[in-house]
């Protein structure tokens, strides 16, 4: 009777130490359960942990397109003011020296538009398009758009005074796309490197404004 009442946790067997020692996995009543004291740790999988946070490929390719589509959306805007004033007031008007042909500008835009669609999509699928970030990426498609309306749609209307206000315009653009290329960075560094084209571009573009407004 005495050794029942002792494994059950009733009597004082279950105080005397070597009684404890001999029945390890034994939980006395007046003891609280004590979870996970016989659990083996279970070790997470490093690969899976990595997969944890990146969205899935249906999503990704949704995301890429969207981008995409905006930017071909922002460059659609910015075309319809230069297709409408490139034979009028603009080709007459007086060019910078180093002046590309004018199919050049066409296919650079459409990579470049291309090259910030997929940057943006890198950092996005990281998580990085937050914050100032997703402001700059915002802000850029934005500016992108107003900065043909400003030089060749009001020129007509305001005269140098809209070239002026273009060059503003793209310096706005520049150092929009300079922070782009330090937040997107250390997210992820193809997504910096796509960019930089951008903005070495937007540089070149800015200085045929200037010449523009200075010669006109």
């Amino acid at each position: 009777m005495d050794g029942r009442r002792s494994l059950s946790g009733n009597g004082r067997g279950e105080q005397n130490p070597a009684y404890r020692l001999s029945h390890p996995h034994t939980r006395f009543d007046h003891e609280p359960p004590c979870w996970g004291c016989w659990t083996v740790p279970v070790t997470p999988d490093p690969r899976r942990a990595a997969r944890a946070g990146v969205p899935g490929v249906r999503s990704q390719i949704i995301a890429l397109g969207g981008f995409l589509a905006l930017s071909g959306i922002a460059w659609l805007l910015a075309s319809v003011p230069i297709i409408l004033n490139s034979n009028g007031w603009y080709a007459g008007s007086a060019k910078a020296p180093w002046m590309p042909p004018t199919w050049m500008f066409r296919t650079t835009w459409m990579l470049l538009y291309t090259g910030v669609a997929a940057a943006a999509w890198l950092v996005w699928r990281k998580g990085g398009l937050t914050g100032g970030a997703r402001a700059g990426y915002v802000v850029q498609l934005l500016l992108n758009a107003a900065w043909p309306a400003a030089f060749f749609a009001l020129y007509p209307m305001l005269g140098a005074a809209a070239l002026w206000a273009a060059f503003l315009v793209i310096c706005a653009l520049a150092a929009t796309l300079a922070f782009l290329i330090l937040r997107f960075g250390p997210v992820d560094a193809l997504a910096g490197f796509l960019v930089l084209p951008y903005f070495s571009w937007i540089v070149f573009s800015a200085s045929l404004n200037l010449y523009s407004a200075v010669h006109n």
